[in-house]
């Protein structure tokens, strides 16, 4: 090998570890922070949970809300679904929490959900909080997306609420679209979409609380 040479592939050894640093350097600072989509969105009521004796508040917990309404029958199939991409991964975090909204009356159904969930995961960390169907429009309504519920005041979408009560997606998806929230009815739209953007926003707050303890 010449002298000529031998610099360059010196040179392209030497500059290769620098280049891959700053990729993904330049890859954590892009996708440090998962969009804002909304703003002040449901509010700092504190509502009771069925089952549990304790209370569910919207801030300083980041929130993984489902509407299931009066359709607990069906959308329990789509919850399972949550359950086995979402709930299992990341239950442990203790800053998180999952929320499902019922209408009355859904008791039995519900149980039976919580018995299926139990075989593989204990569901202590998925609230359920049962309001009348008007109450549940109206928290709906606070997340200004273009989702609908239906008749039975319940979707197949599932949202990321942070600790500021903001609904966190993405502002621009792949398509080009505003993302607000994930098909539960969707495992590959779970398993990926979703995936990714809970280990973002869960980075999120674990790298603010470093910073944070850092500074004190």
């Amino acid at each position: 090998m010449n002298i000529q040479k031998k610099h360059i592939v010196l040179g392209v050894l030497f500059l290769l570890p620098l280049v891959v640093y700053m990729f993904f350097a330049s890859g954590v600072n892009n996708f440090a922070k998962l969009d804002i989509v909304a703003e002040n969105v449901l509010n700092t009521k504190n509502y009771n949970t069925i089952y549990k004796d304790s209370l569910v508040n919207f801030e300083d917990k980041i929130t993984i809300l489902s509407f299931l309404g009066s359709d607990v029958s069906t959308k329990k199939a789509f919850a399972f679904n949550l359950k086995e991409k979402i709930y299992d991964r990341f239950k442990d975090f203790n800053d998180l929490q999952f929320v499902s909204l019922v209408t009355p009356n859904q008791t039995e159904l519900i149980d039976g959900f919580i018995e299926a969930v139990n075989y593989t995961s204990a569901t202590d960390k998925w609230m359920f909080v049962e309001m009348d169907a008007d109450e549940i429009e109206a928290i709906f309504q606070s997340l200004q997306t273009p989702v609908t519920l239906d008749e039975k005041s319940s979707t197949s979408q599932v949202f990321i609420i942070d600790k500021n009560l903001n609904l966190r997606g993405r502002a621009e998806d792949e398509d080009g679209s505003t993302r607000y929230s994930y098909d539960m009815s969707s495992v590959a739209e779970l398993s990926k979409e979703m995936v990714d953007d809970v280990k973002v926003i869960l980075a999120e707050y674990r790298l603010a609380l470093k910073k944070y303890n850092r500074n004190n």
